[in-house]
């Protein structure tokens, strides 16, 4: 009876005060899969269940470590609160809350917003500290190198989105939905995969049935529609992600509140991109 109230999807928040970060866990009989700091999702190569406590464990990904991750943790008042070793072998506190399902509906759809506009009062840098290099270029917004990434000042919840973007070769970008769903830019035109990290991908979780990306440096045009948890995108006229249900967050997420509304971010951190479009549809339920 303990262990079927740990099994399921976890939204986990890690550490404390300017050291917290948004992690997720899907816990099963036989182990389950994780997202950490950063990265994609990855398989629980261990797990250990007694009474209302739980203990997995899974390699590195990308983290700044040779030993495994290991997340200790116990039920209280239907949260789990435990404890874990972080990259610099500190003790750390986590807490996890039961991930909310966020089913599909159809929508009443709102007046349509360009997110892109004469300056960049629409937007804020993400990492203040970091180099900005997002401008607004002949009504363009473009990232010229590696830096920051550039998050909306508004929020929101379900939505339509048109993203017309194009990057030089070799680049990596991707926009997050509500700030914690990454749908991947990247250029790998030339191999054609579509795979969970490919063009078009809902970042370790979802893969294009097919790869429409456009060569470096042509203009693409995404449409992406997200209504609770499930995904729809349009990458160049194909359908290539058709109503799919997104189990959980990317790494390098907000946070990892997933029932609240939150606002896009467009990646800098990775490589240049340029988008000459970015149009919201907020949409409700009535």
């Amino acid at each position: 009876m303990g262990m079927q109230r740990l099994l399921g999807r976890w939204d986990l928040t890690v550490g404390e005060g300017k050291d917290l970060f948004p992690s997720w866990v899907e816990l099963t009989p036989r182990g389950g899969q994780f997202v950490g700091r950063v990265g994609s999702a990855r398989p629980i190569v261990s797990v250990e269940y007694s009474s209302d406590s739980v203990k997995f464990s899974l390699p590195p990904q990308y983290e700044g470590r040779k030993d495994d991750l290991v997340f200790q943790g116990s039920l209280r008042a239907g949260n789990l609160y435990g404890t874990t070793t972080l990259d610099d072998g500190s003790n750390a506190h986590w807490m996890g809350i039961p991930a909310p399902e966020l089913p599909s509906y159809s929508p009443s759809w709102r007046e349509t917003q360009e997110l892109i506009g004469p300056d960049l009062s629409n937007w804020t840098l993400r990492s203040p500290d970091w180099v900005g290099n997002w401008s607004i270029e002949d009504g363009l917004l473009v990232n010229s190198a590696a830096g920051s990434d550039l998050v909306t000042v508004s929020k929101f919840g379900d939505f339509k989105l048109v993203a017309e973007y194009k990057y030089p070769p070799n680049s990596n970008s991707g926009i997050y939905l509500r700030g914690r769903y990454e749908f991947q830019i990247l250029d790998d035109y030339e191999s054609g995969a579509n795979g969970v990290g490919s063009s078009a991908a809902i970042y370790g979780f979802l893969a294009p049935s097919k790869n429409a990306i456009l060569p470096p440096d042509e203009w693409n045009t995404a449409e992406i529609t997200l209504v609770g948890r499930f995904v729809s995108v349009v990458l160049n006229g194909e359908t290539v992600i058709d109503h799919q249900e997104i189990p959980g967050i990317t790494g390098g997420a907000l946070d990892s509140t997933e029932g609240a509304p939150g606002p896009l971010f467009v990646q800098g951190d990775h490589g240049p991109v340029t988008f000459r479009r970015l149009s919201i549809t907020p949409g409700i339920r009535l």
